[in-house]
């Protein structure tokens, strides 16, 4: 066989074994620190050491890291699809902006049985309500394991709400679950990802009509570029102070509102000026336009990544702080948990960790797999996440920002995939409408369409249409030509089977955390009671 033969059958075995390295490499890593956890709860933490204890901080670990790799996708995902950040640049904003959200503004307490899902009154002891929470705490990481592995996008929230579901139940019965709670969760699954797909196909299709779809591009984009990152600089501030800083210090909503638009109008000066100054080296394409969006994506990025570290650290330690404080106060279950400092880092640097080993894959999915990106797209799902938060959060509507996030990328692509089969078929009949063999004059039209702004297509159109019914008969296509003609040019920008994938993943995710966590419940019961 010739050498370059060799050589070339070689490469694939070469890229497997290192592939093999790499994943011992990750696994070693994500062990070592579950190790750590576990050697630091059983000899160095303060109070007397307790299997039960160990048990439950080595689950939150697990957790933690599972977090890390799925969740925290839905906040760098977009940028690192859109090329504005590298895999690298984004993992590291997000480890650090995630673990200091969870440290700085995580919270000092929180509710032991998340969002009101069973009634603690129900379980009959301190021991069996231990049982149900590590259960619950172990089912939601395992499954959250599984989602990453294939690349699925799922809400921690939901898996952690299934998980405290099945093991209640199994400690106590149907009747400990709250069932219109979970009536309001299960509406969460239509209402996220709806909520997020039209904010953020709503935000792509303004800055279509006001700016790319403009001859002068630049000349729109001096004028609303400013604006748009004025408004996002309001959301991500009003964001922040709610879900943030109102940890730390009580902040209303009107209060958080009105700092907001403080923080959005200097922004917007100090925005204006850096367009302004930019606008002479950008080329009059989208591809100039889309640098513009460089940075505040960046800042979005490492706002979402503090904002999710703050609030979704619980979906790690709630659990276990709840378990911590039944062990300390001698079997007493009640109804908040305060959580030590050493509970909160676990869950900080668990996220981190599992960001940092396992969060490329999810990361992957959501910025590159589902649909194409790119900055200005990437701008629209991030106004979409917070927006809808925002919103959803004031009218009391129940929303996972994971299927918000993924939603939102679900939303420019069907709106990319309307416009450009609308447009194709406008060409079809731009085309249909003049004589054939006459390419001059369909070619001098296509030039004073495209250079037209969208009012003047319009009017083109219509002229062109009813010039067409004067000489050669009936103007409009039958409905079902139309539809025919639609079909056959209609373009696919969203990867379907991908999508599927994600949707069923949602679906089944608290009844399968749920199921894990009964079947858990009673082994560990079996494993403690020995």
């Amino acid at each position: 066989m010739p050498q370059e033969s060799l050589s070339t059958a070689a490469k694939p075995k070469a890229d497997a074994t290192g592939s093999w390295q790499a994943s011992l490499i990750r696994l070693g890593l994500g062990l070592l620190f579950v190790l750590a956890t576990l050697v630091y709860v059983a000899w160095f933490r303060d109070g007397q050491p307790s299997l039960v204890l160990v048990m439950a901080a080595v689950f939150g670990a697990y957790m933690a890291m599972n977090i890390g790799a799925n969740d925290v996708a839905n906040n760098v995902g977009p940028a690192v699809g859109s090329k504005v950040l590298t895999l690298g640049g984004a993992l590291l904003i997000a480890a650090v902006f995630e673990a200091a959200g969870a440290l700085i503004a995580g919270g000092e307490v929180v509710g032991t049985i998340r969002s009101g899902i069973i009634d603690p009154a129900q379980i009959p002891d301190g021991q069996t309500f231990i049982w149900a929470m590590m259960a619950a705490l172990l089912a939601a990481a395992v499954w959250l394991n599984i989602a990453s592995a294939v690349g699925a996008p799922i809400s921690t929230t939901h898996s952690i709400v299934g998980g405290v579901l099945g093991g209640g139940i199994a400690a106590s019965g149907m009747a400990v679950v709250n069932w219109p709670v979970m009536g309001n969760i299960a509406m969460s699954w239509v209402v996220s990802p709806l909520m997020g797909a039209t904010i953020a196909a709503g935000f792509l299709y303004l800055i279509k009509r006001t700016i790319t779809y403009r001859q002068d591009m630049v000349g729109a984009a001096r004028n609303r570029v400013p604006m748009l990152v004025a408004v996002m600089a309001w959301a991500f501030a009003t964001y922040l102070l709610l879900k943030g800083v109102n940890k730390l210090i009580p902040v209303s909503f009107a209060a958080a509102v009105v700092l907001g638009l403080g923080i959005a109008a200097v922004v917007y000066f100090i925005a204006r000026g850096a367009v302004l100054r930019r606008a002479g080296e950008l080329e009059n394409s989208k591809a100039g336009i889309n640098r513009l969006f460089g940075v505040p994506l960046i800042f979005a990025a490492a706002l979402l990544s503090f904002a999710h570290g703050s609030n979704d650290v619980a979906n790690a330690i709630g659990p276990l702080a709840a378990i911590v404080d039944v062990v300390s106060s001698a079997g007493t279950i009640n109804s908040n948990a305060p959580i030590p400092f050493w509970v909160m880092a676990i869950g900080a640097l668990g996220i981190a960790v599992g960001l940092a080993l396992y969060g490329p894959r999810v990361i992957r999915t959501v910025g590159t797999e589902i649909t194409e990106l790119d900055p200005m797209r990437a701008y629209c799902i991030a106004m979409a996440a917070t927006l809808t938060v925002i919103l959803a959060s004031q009218l009391g509507l129940p929303v996972s920002t994971t299927h918000v996030s993924v939603g939102a990328v679900f939303g420019v692509g069907f709106l990319r995939e309307y416009l450009k089969t609308n447009y194709s078929v406008i060409v079809a009949e731009i085309k249909s409408h003049h004589p054939e063999g006459d390419q001059a004059a369909l070619d001098a039209f296509m030039a004073r369409f495209t250079a037209a702004t969208i009012e003047d297509r319009g009017v083109m159109l219509a002229k062109l249409k009813q010039d067409f019914k004067q000489k050669q008969g009936p103007d409009y296509l039958e409905k079902s030509e139309r539809k025919l003609l639609r079909k056959a040019h209609r373009k696919e920008l969203v990867k379907r089977s991908l999508m599927l994938r994600i949707v069923a993943a949602w679906i089944i995710t608290v009844p399968a955390s749920a199921l894990l966590a009964t079947l858990l419940f009673y082994t560990l019961r079996g494993m403690l009671l020995q």
